[in-house]
């Protein structure tokens, strides 16, 4: 139904005579908003028809042809029936369209990288500025491309709306994957128990927050933790982050029973600085990926949890 809403809201926006835009068709891709910002095309000629008008100065003008939205949607109704056929065909071949054995025989995955400016629109900023504070955050490509470079101020100061008395954070939050028709997707880890960053910082501390894929309101703030120390200075530095280390949190506070998350439904990941100094701030990330180190055999660090210490929650 909110599909039919929007073809049908931006059908009854062309023939009113007015000139959509990309905003104005939130639902169709770049190529099929093409449709929609031209509003001037040179016209085609008709048999019978002539194809251009005659002015009062005795010029020649060329006609208006119509934008054709309907074209605009069945292409793009083609192109996500096209991806649900890629979908259904990878799945029989593999996982994400790869051989089974290379998927049982991988130890490394780059999930992000960032080498382009396609690569950052697959991710969200935010700041207490939604809340009225005063803190900035921005995201840009680093030198010659081949990072990302997430930047700004952190500013703790309270907003004055007599409702919120903290303040002070940034974050930086990846998009839900999706597929056909807008479904959401999410990522499969469970062959991995690492968490594998490249990055380079100023030396704040970052919370390092991963979600699991759930449609259940109450499990909306729900998210698992850790924490992330960058050195500072010109060098790189490769992070590793057992899976078992991250804790469960809900609305931001640490839970007393601990769970364990469920590397097979992950939906996002996200950085978040908050450690109440204010000032400017960095972090140039190169890579985030995941790991299988056979080194590292904890499933679960916590031992105040259902599964190891049952008799805690009876």
């Amino acid at each position: 139904m909110a599909l039919v809403h929007k073809l049908l809201n931006g059908s009854y926006i062309l023939r009113k005579g007015l000139k959509p835009s990309v905003a104005a068709c939130p639902f169709l891709s770049t190529r099929s908003a093409d449709y929609c910002s031209s509003s001037l095309q040179k016209p085609v000629a008709t048999p019978g028809k002539a194809s251009t008008q005659r002015t009062a100065a005795g010029g020649l003008q060329e006609d208006q042809r119509e934008v054709s939205f309907d074209k605009a949607i069945k292409d793009e109704i083609k192109e996500h029936f096209r991806r649900l056929k890629d979908e259904i065909v990878n799945h029989w071949i593999g996982p994400e369209g790869r051989p089974l054995q290379e998927i049982i025989l991988e130890q490394a995955r780059v999930v992000w990288q960032f080498r382009g400016k396609e690569d950052l629109d697959k991710w969200i900023v935010t700041s207490d500025k939604t809340i009225g504070g005063k803190s900035e955050v921005f995201l840009k490509m680093g030198k010659n491309n081949q990072s990302a470079l997430l930047y700004g101020t952190l500013s703790s100061a309270a907003p004055q709306d007599g409702e919120n008395s903290q303040s002070g954070y940034c974050a930086m939050i990846s998009r839900i994957p999706r597929g056909a028709f807008e479904r959401k997707k999410s990522y499969d880890w469970s062959q991995f128990n690492t968490l594998y960053l490249r990055v380079r910082g100023d030396g704040r501390p970052w919370m390092v927050n991963i979600r699991e894929d759930t449609d259940i309101i109450q499990k909306t703030n729900q998210m698992y933790s850790y924490f992330m120390f960058t050195r500072g200075g010109p060098y790189w530095q490769e992070v590793k982050i057992p899976f078992s280390k991250f804790f469960f949190s809900n609305q931001g506070r640490i839970r007393d029973a601990q769970f364990q998350l469920l590397l097979d439904k992950i939906s996002s990941i996200g950085f978040t600085l908050a450690d109440k100094v204010d000032g400017p701030f960095f972090l140039e990330i190169d890579f985030i990926g995941v790991f299988a180190d056979p080194a590292h055999t904890e499933e679960f660090a916590y031992e105040n949890s259902p599964v190891l210490n049952p008799r805690l929650f009876k």
